[in-house]
């Protein structure tokens, strides 16, 4: 793994003089010449199809949860590996590899987390990149996907429910992700993102506890299909609420995103928020290592076995610079 101080930082942000060479693109970087328009906001448009599809999910989620005493301990072993293999996907997969490039990939490697990506089922690859640059570019304005200014609900799941303002649709068509349209498992997986939806995230959490080890189909499809897939986008969706609110801000002040430990443990590394957003290409998104952070611990697993390589992180004196800089006095190391 090596050490770097890639990218500009914020513009906002910059005092002293002091920049970071530039060694990336620049799509995850705050764009600070954004101005939100005059005048009323566009109408709340929403999209009954997701808000039933929703309620019908939670609710068989509830359900679940019922029939967890019936559950073998296999069965919830099995429940909770593909819970932590359908994280990476969003985690090690479409966010620090795809969204952030803070790694390389070997092409076993984004295979199998383009399968894992598949069993999270939160939109493909090549979407949830774009919509994560935008959300990292505009971060907290009418562009930003799931702006928390909004509230929590709107940050947590309404911005699912509802329509995209026209600015997150404007400024996402203007992203550069040539990279993303270069890459040919996020482009396989874009194909054929619905069937592999069907068979990864729903068929085979549930057929293999009932063929392996006699689970009961009504088990097998609550809780490690219907319950795991809702644990998950939960946790995923904390970090774009909880960990938007809540916390203390080391590193920038002046940025909303917090330090959440919870959320860090939910979403197996990712609530180490301020951190994230001050410093994006930081494959760790944390200054801890592996600390509350099993994602990270799973990069540095890859490295060790030569399927992952050029890792981008942060130095301890860069991190504990900005913290004296930008920080709210928060800042503990180690």
């Amino acid at each position: 793994m090596t050490e770097t101080e890639t990218r500009t930082t914020n513009p906002r942000k910059q005092q002293n003089g002091k920049v970071v060479a530039e060694t990336s693109a620049m799509e995850d970087v705050f764009d600070d010449s954004y101005k939100e328009k005059d005048g009323p906001k566009p109408p709340t448009r929403l999209v009954w199809r997701n808000i039933i599809s929703m309620l019908l999910l939670h609710t068989g989620a509830v359900y679940g949860v019922t029939l967890i005493p019936s559950a073998s301990s296999l069965t919830l072993v099995w429940s909770l590996m593909c819970f932590i293999t359908s994280a990476l996907g969003i985690t090690a997969g479409a966010h620090r590899l795809w969204s952030h490039r803070s790694y390389k990939a070997s092409f076993p490697l984004k295979v199998f987390l383009g399968l894992a990506n598949s069993m999270a089922f939160q939109n493909d690859i090549f979407e949830w990149a774009r919509d994560h640059r935008v959300h990292h570019k505009y971060s907290e304005t009418d562009a930003d996907p799931h702006n928390a200014i909004r509230g929590f609900f709107f940050s947590h799941i309404g911005w699912l429910l509802v329509r995209k303002h026209p600015d997150v649709i404007e400024k996402g068509k203007k992203l550069e992700l040539s990279d993303l349209k270069a890459d040919k498992v996020v482009m396989f997986q874009r194909q054929y993102y619905k069937l592999s939806v069907v068979l990864l995230c729903f068929l085979m959490p549930m057929l293999v506890p009932w063929y392996f080890w006699g689970e009961s189909l009504l088990v097998a499809y609550f809780v490690p299909a219907i319950l795991r897939y809702t644990l998950v986008l939960n946790a995923t969706w904390l970090v774009n609420s909880a960990a938007h609110m809540w916390g203390n801000r080391p590193y920038d002040q002046g940025i909303n995103p917090r330090e959440n430990r919870f959320v860090a443990f939910s979403a197996i590394g990712e609530g180490f928020h301020n951190y994230h957003h001050t410093f994006p290409f930081d494959y760790g998104t944390s200054e801890f290592g592996v600390k509350l952070n099993l994602t990270t611990a799973f990069i540095d697993l890859m490295c060790c076995l030569g399927l992952a390589r050029d890792c981008k992180k942060v130095s301890k004196d860069m991190a504990m610079a900005r913290a004296e800089r930008t920080g709210d006095g928060s800042h503990k190391s180690g």
